[in-house]
């Protein structure tokens, strides 16, 4: 019953925003893709609540180069490049911005976390010439699958599955898979299966 609840809540969303769909579709051929798809992120930030992550994922599903049907997308969540990936169960938190990048399945982003599009997006090679000017590369970085990147993280690197991202972390370089990383630049203080371990140690203690 729930399933089909969301199905039918996802569906009314997808009618609702017709008219941005329609816009948008009219607005693509005299637009540059991505500054048109961060335009609509940008107004669809602004719905609250629950209704607003269904009427958000109901349009990045058509917009997205993929978005699961089962993901929560926050009040305030910014994404700025339609090759964006989002697998089924993923969170997004209020006040997040993405760039371009593959988000595994059932990872959790809490507030304010930011993922860039890689670490080049701005060469300083031309100390004659401004930063602004200078260029730069856009990367798709991979954040794997059940991740937690917590409150206010800056990640500009993948992310291995299973891994835990501290708060306010900045992730500078490839996390690898089941660890814990804290502080900037990130670092790893333990593996998460010895957060297990202690977590059923203390149950069976």
């Amino acid at each position: 019953m729930k399933t089909l609840i969301k199905s039918l809540l996802l569906g009314f969303m997808t009618l609702l925003a017709l008219p941005l769909l329609i816009g948008y579709l009219l607005l693509r051929p005299f637009s540059q893709k991505d500054s048109l798809f961060a335009g609509c992120a940008q107004l669809l930030s602004l719905v609250p609540g629950k209704l607003g992550s269904y009427l958000r994922v109901a349009v990045y599903r058509l917009l997205m180069q993929y978005c699961g049907s089962n993901c929560y997308i926050g009040f305030g969540a910014l994404f700025s490049q339609q090759g964006t990936e989002l697998a089924d169960g993923v969170y997004i938190g209020p006040q997040c911005n993405i760039g371009l990048c593959r988000i595994g399945a059932d990872t959790l982003l809490g507030s304010g976390v930011h993922v860039l599009s890689g670490k080049n997006q701005h060469n300083i090679t031309d100390p004659t010439k401004a930063y602004k000017d200078q260029g730069g590369r856009f990367e798709k970085i991979s954040i794997g699958q059940n991740c937690w990147l917590g409150n206010g993280a800056i990640v500009m690197a993948s992310i291995g599955d299973g891994s835990i991202v501290g708060a306010g972390a900045v992730v500078t370089e490839d996390v690898p898979p089941g660890v814990v990383v804290v502080g900037n630049p990130a670092r790893i203080v333990r593996q998460v299966a010895d957060l297990q371990r202690n977590a059923e140690s203390t149950v069976h203690g």
